[in-house]
């Protein structure tokens, strides 16, 4: 009986914190200045979402449906390794096709690794 309370309060608490960090995915979206932040956003707190709401089924299914589905932890392992690194992508390629950091950038990492790609592209066209 205290398992069952256990397990039903472990599944709460899964389901609870994706859909706060989902919550935060949108709140994100709707008030970070510029493309790249909002790509942060999207990319990390909209996984966890996710992958929480995801374990939270899992162990319902599991322990309380007696059904153990594997495809369920698969997905869990394929959401946290693409999501991340399609944010990063996206955000990459927004940045080498133009696109404007905020105003209030502090720091441009990908300045110099912009500028080589620039020159070697101009090299090419010659």
């Amino acid at each position: 009986m205290t398992v069952e309370i256990l397990i039903n309060v472990l599944i709460a608490v899964c389901l609870a914190l994706g859909t706060f960090f989902i919550i935060v995915t949108a709140i994100g979206l709707i008030r970070f200045p510029d493309a790249y932040t909002r790509a942060h956003a999207a990319s990390k707190s909209a996984t966890l979402g996710v992958m929480f709401i995801l374990i939270g089924v899992f162990i319902h299914f599991w322990y309380i449906e007696g059904n153990y589905n594997p495809r369920i932890l698969l997905g869990i392992l394929f959401l946290f390794i693409t999501g991340p690194i399609g944010g990063h992508i996206m955000a990459r390629a927004a940045y080498f096709s133009g696109v404007k950091p905020w105003s209030g950038t502090v720091k441009d990492d990908l300045k110099p690794e912009y500028e080589r790609k620039k020159k070697e592209f101009e090299e090419q066209q010659k």
